[in-house]
């Protein structure tokens, strides 16, 4: 399963390192390049150029930025890119709305979204302790729980 990494603030980032320590972790994008080339490097990934090529080169887009307006950008872009049956889990905290939306748009590229908030802060980012509540298909869900089995 190739997957990248979009937001690499402090939680962000913390949730990245843990992706790449179980070598799931492809690429990463930030709005702030020095801070993904930075983080690309210290993890040994990919800094993708942008969120459309980093969306066309994964199966799993892991999302994490800090108000609904910047989900819906970045799901903007991603739905330029992605892939039919690719994977976007928004880990940010987002209205209700804003999922709802963010899924329609990506269901128009055949891809699917997973509304899947954290709890634990970024000391349960660093120690890959977070609670996840997710919302969305059950068959999605699922299938990104077999890719991990890989």
């Amino acid at each position: 399963m190739k997957t990248g990494m979009i937001g690499l603030g402090a939680m962000g980032s913390a949730m990245a390192a843990n992706v790449a320590k179980a070598g799931y972790l492809t690429a990463v994008w930030n709005r702030t390049t020095d801070k993904a080339e930075l983080l690309a490097g210290r993890l040994a990934v990919g800094c993708a150029s942008s969120v459309r090529d980093l969306a066309a080169t994964t199966d799993v887009l892991l999302v994490c930025v800090s108000a609904d307006e910047d989900v819906l950008d970045v799901v903007g872009e991603i739905a330029m890119g992605i892939r039919p049956g690719g994977i976007v889990v928004d880990l940010s905290t987002v209205s209700s709305d804003t999922a709802v939306e963010a899924a329609a748009v990506l269901a128009a590229r055949q891809a699917a979204f997973l509304d899947a908030p954290v709890s634990g802060g970024v000391e349960g980012a660093r120690n890959g302790a977070l609670a996840m509540m997710v919302g969305g298909d059950a068959g999605v869900l699922e299938k990104s729980g077999r890719y991990s089995k890989r």
